[in-house]
């Protein structure tokens, strides 16, 4: 080897040493490189428990912090162009009103809870103290709100924003979160909250991400879980109350069922508004224009429920989204309670949440007891004395039917002696003597039915009653007497859970009614004939206890109601019998009626002959026998 060629050696020794000294990495680089395996490993294991499942969060290095080329190898895969906004650390961001204090995540850019500053959760501890506990909505942890945005290069249906970091930007009461996509574009969620209302406004926006979308069919979908926890005292009848309510656009609102799990697949059915919706409180979301399909899906079954919770809602909306390089979708989002006259001011019949019914009960109750009840609770401090005054309007306005049925039974009691005189006559032969009975009703212009309509008239008032009491908010959590919230069961003692129908607890306005009830199922049955039908004057002692445990676990405003309205019941048939009718007139009446010349027909005429033409049909089959 000559001079040159030794020469030449060296000096390539030596620029190959002096590389290396120049381009080994530094101890920080060293350290970043080695959390960089660690995180590689770290996912490799998570995705060999729980197999194509990512973790929420993993202990990685920030963007900040990695260069380009080791983000787009770490995330590339999964984000796509949404590298960038792939890990981060989350943090809250809180913005509220006058009315409700709202708390934001970083993490997937939604809302974390909701607490309404005039509402509160009453937990019932031992020895019947309660706690009042703070109200939250929208604030299981495993509750879920993600797009599913559909990117080049990701595999999948594609980037899930619940796994995305937003960089937060508030100003007054707007928060703006957005994700970013490199080449500078972004995806955008505003939330603005305004005094005196629960609605936020909520607008999402794809700016620049035309070239990062993958092609679809023009949609973006939306997914969210919403596990409802429970806030009221009984939770089985606020399961009862709870579901998802959706409103097509060019349809009524319809409704997901309230006992038992529903799927509602609506591929060409465009929706205004979806909301879940439990017995006081509602989360709804509303799109400007509309959302172009759903899928709404209720789980009810406490199988597949964790013990704290009410049920799950989940919805699956397709938004349309243009391939224009700035694409906005604005919606509002309500959070907050079931009050009718504040739903239905926002529109698009959102206050069909508050569940009156949908039948001539719901109408009942939206136009008649409603407006009633508000006007009322406008000079009554108390809504247990608004019910006792409910009661009172409602008995003076049925009392002119009230007291022609006192009337028609005074006149029974009257016509009894000559009743008596026909069974005697007709002891072996009851279908004779039912037909001498109904002729002497009509003789003397009595009728055994003058009793009935009154209770008639009444009865679409109790069954609008029946859903009105634990549907509207008027009466949560209002003390009246001994009960402290109307609008569910008031306890006065705990019983043993063996005991069938009681459900542990016994409800005095309940037992009070029961009692009521037999006491005037008494008073009016004394003169009444039950030898033709005997088992109906057991079954009208035997009725109330039965219905006690039924009432046992309902609304104390209903229960307070009738319990009311038997107590006036009483109270009007012992004035009206010992004071204002008269015996003596009501017999000289009858007896004049039974000197008028009679119409033939009616109802009685008729159903004298009905039973006539029975006993001839019966005497037939008795003599072909013979």
């Amino acid at each position: 080897m000559d001079r040159t060629s030794i020469i030449g050696i060296v000096l390539i020794m030596l620029l190959f040493l002096a590389w290396q000294y120049v381009a080994a990495p530094s101890a920080a680089e060293i350290e970043m490189e080695q959390r960089y395996q660690d995180s590689i490993a770290a996912l490799s294991e998570a995705e060999l428990r729980a197999g194509e499942e990512l973790p929420a969060q993993t202990d990685v290095a920030s963007p900040a912090e990695l260069s380009d080329s080791l983000r787009q190898v770490q995330y590339g895969s999964r984000f796509g162009a949404f590298a960038t906004a792939a890990a981060g650390t989350a943090q809250d961001i809180v913005i509220e009103n006058d009315l409700m204090k709202v708390t934001f995540s970083t993490k997937g850019g939604t809302i974390r809870q909701a607490e309404l500053k005039n509402y509160a959760k009453v937990v019932e501890r031992e020895g019947k103290e309660e706690l009042h506990l703070p109200l939250l909505l929208l604030e299981d942890e495993k509750n879920k709100f993600e797009y599913i945005i559909p990117v080049n290069g990701v595999a999948g249906d594609g980037v899930r924003t619940s796994d995305l970091y937003f960089t937060p930007t508030v100003e007054g009461e707007t928060l703006t979160m957005r994700a970013p996509v490199e080449g500078g574009g972004y995806f955008e969620q505003r939330y603005t909250l305004t005094d005196g209302t629960y609605l936020i406004d909520y607008d999402i926006r794809f700016e620049g991400l035309n070239t990062v979308m993958a092609n679809t069919d023009g949609t973006v979908r939306l997914h969210w879980e919403n596990h409802l926890d429970k806030i009221e005292k009984n939770s089985q009848y606020e399961a009862s109350y709870s579901t998802l309510y959706y409103k097509p656009v060019d349809d009524d609102t319809d409704y997901c069922s309230c006992t038992s799990d529903d799927t509602e697949t609506l591929d060409d059915q465009p929706l205004k508004w979806v909301a879940g919706s439990q017995q006081f409180f509602t989360s709804a979301l509303i799109a400007d224009d509309r959302f172009s399909s759903a899928v709404l899906t209720t789980v009810a079954d406490e199988d597949r429920l964790s013990d704290d919770e009410l049920k799950l809602l989940v919805s699956d909306l397709n938004l349309p989204i243009g391939s224009s390089a700035s694409e906005t979708f604005g919606m509002s989002f309500y959070v907050g309670p079931n009050e009718f006259e504040r739903l239905r001011a926002i529109g698009y019949d959102l206050s069909d949440v508050v569940s009156f019914g949908s039948s001539i009960f719901g109408t009942i109750n939206r136009w008649v007891i409603r407006p009633l009840f508000n006007f009322l609770s406008g000079f009554i401090g108390n809504m247990g004395i608004a019910i006792l005054v409910l009661t009172l309007l409602v008995k003076m306005l049925v009392y002119p039917l009230t007291y022609k049925m006192l009337v028609s039974n005074q006149k029974m009691q009257v016509l009894k002696p000559e009743i008596e005189k026909i069974k005697a006559k007709h002891k072996d032969d009851s279908q004779s003597a039912q037909v001498e009975t109904m002729k002497l009703y009509q003789e003397y212009g009595a009728s055994p039915l003058g009793g009935c309509l009154p209770m008639v008239l009444q009865m679409p008032i109790w069954f609008a009653l029946y859903r009105f009491f634990p549907a509207s908010i008027t009466f949560r959590q209002e003390n009246f007497l001994w009960a402290n919230d109307l609008s569910t069961y008031d306890s006065i003692m705990r019983l043993p859970e063996w005991i069938p129908f009681m459900q542990g607890h016994l409800s005095l306005f309940a037992v009070l009614w029961a009692i009521t009830t037999v006491i005037y199922a008494y008073y009016n049955s004394r003169h009444m004939d039950y030898s033709a039908q005997p088992m109906m004057k057991y079954f009208q002692y035997i009725m109330p206890v039965m219905f006690l445990g039924f009432f046992n676990s309902f609304a104390a405003g209903l229960t307070c109601y009738l319990f009311f309205s038997n107590v006036f019941n009483i109270a009007q048939t012992l004035v009206t019998k010992n004071f204002i009718i008269d015996d003596d007139k009501l017999r000289a009446k009858l007896n004049a009626n039974k000197e008028k010349p009679k119409k033939k027909g009616g109802f009685s005429a008729r159903l004298q002959e009905a039973l006539k033409e029975q006993q001839r049909q019966q005497s037939s089959a008795q003599s072909k026998k013979k």
